[in-house]
């Protein structure tokens, strides 16, 4: 896929050819702008470019087998994210519809504030689990000999509270990407400002 046919892609979810032709022309910049910088672009469930600093070497002519110095250079690197890791190698499948980026669930980087909060959210979710098993058990013991269809009651509320527990972890982690960009915006902003 070349420029042009990224254009046509996005071309129908942003409302015409020119208004898709000047998203990716912004976006490009701005990743050029921010790698050539110094800084590293993270997108969430795509990747991340960064410039890297190769130091001078020697290389070999590969015509004339002549040793050959070659100077100090940056070079921008990007690394994909887990999400795009996942999706492309199969252990995931590409939505029908939608942002691919976006549905990709990211797996953030060890030692990171993202893996802290995520591990946090793991041990709370865990920890009002555990709670509410061992409240329904004592609350459920003296129903254990009542007809069995109040069972599938029981499973219909715990499946309920699991969709509005998953919602809710979603809405914040749409929160988080959206606050994410904003600083990113304006990190790029102040930049072109100088």
């Amino acid at each position: 896929m070349n420029k042009a046919q990224l254009v046509e892609a996005v071309q129908d979810r942003l409302g015409g050819r020119a208004a898709a032709a000047d998203a990716v022309d912004a976006i490009l910049d701005a990743i050029i702008r921010a790698v050539a910088g110094g800084d590293r672009v993270s997108i969430t469930g795509f990747g991340s470019f960064e410039k890297v600093d190769r130091a001078a070497r020697y290389a070999r002519n590969p015509q004339t087998g002549e040793r050959v110095r070659v100077k100090k250079t940056a070079i921008p690197r990007f690394r994909p994210g887990q999400g795009f890791k996942d999706i492309t190698s199969g252990a995931k499948k590409l939505p029908k519809s939608g942002s691919a980026a976006a549905k990709a669930s990211p797996t953030p980087r060890p030692g990171t504030s993202a893996a802290k909060k995520t591990a946090a959210k793991k041990s709370a979710a865990k920890k009002a689990t555990t709670a509410r098993k061992t409240t329904a058990a004592k609350t459920t013991a003296p129903a254990t000999r009542k007809t069995a269809a109040a069972k599938p009651a029981a499973k219909k509320a715990t499946v309920a509270k699991k969709a509005a527990t998953a919602k809710k972890t979603a809405t914040k982690a749409t929160a988080a990407k959206k606050t994410a960009a904003k600083s990113t915006a304006k990190k790029t902003a102040s930049k072109r400002a100088k």
